[in-house]
């Protein structure tokens, strides 16, 4: 079976792609205001993007034409911290999905802990095992929409933390203990299932 885009509407659209890209990360995006109040919010349109320098991207959609509090403050401040989910925090992650009042502190709601972050103003998430400190290099809007559209952003890390718990020699990632969590459709989620290997030819 073939859809053609132009003829789908916006719900559809998404039910197809969010069911068929999966697992995806999810960006748990932490961000701050002109005024300081700081913002959480979990994106599963998450990625890295490229490693010489370190960039990472999420985008945003406009449900009803209505930039969400995150990109007005990273448009803004132009810097953002990426927390990754893992299996103890994945409720109070869900819990930061909510749409709440521009001045909700997502941290307070979801029992969270704030802790500065060294090169940038917006806090990290503490019970994160890891986390990106990013600023913002480039956005871009998506153009010709019919349903409101998006904003994809761009950001340069400027500083890694990991938990040592997950640290292996040699930079590597102890998988048993990270468990990170990632994206399916609806109300769904994943854990890691059976890793296999399979050398480069």
């Amino acid at each position: 079976m073939q859809f053609n885009p132009e003829d789908l509407d916006q719900r559809a659209i998404y039910k197809l792609l969010t069911g068929a890209i999966i697992p995806r990360p999810i960006g748990w995006i932490s961000s701050i205001s002109e005024d300081g109040i700081p913002n959480l919010a979990p994106f599963s349109f998450f990625n890295v993007v490229g490693d010489d320098p370190p960039h990472v991207m999420f985008s945003t959609s406009h449900a009803n034409n209505h930039k969400k509090d995150t990109l007005n403050n990273v448009l803004t401040t132009k810097q953002f911290v990426v927390n990754m989910v893992t299996e103890e925090i994945v409720e109070q992650m869900n819990i930061t999905g909510q749409n709440v009042p521009h001045d909700v502190n997502e941290f307070e709601l979801a029992g969270l802990t704030p802790i500065d972050s060294i090169k940038i103003k917006p806090p990290r998430v503490l019970e994160s095992q890891v986390s990106f400190e990013c600023e913002l290099v480039h956005h871009y809007t998506l153009e010709n929409h019919k349903f409101g559209g998006g904003t994809i952003i761009i950001g340069k890390i400027v500083m890694f933390h990991f938990n040592d718990e997950v640290l292996l020699e040699n930079h590597k990632i102890n998988l048993e203990n990270y468990k990170p969590v990632s994206r399916l459709a609806g109300a769904g989620y994943a854990k890691l299932g059976e890793i296999f290997d399979i050398k480069r030819t």
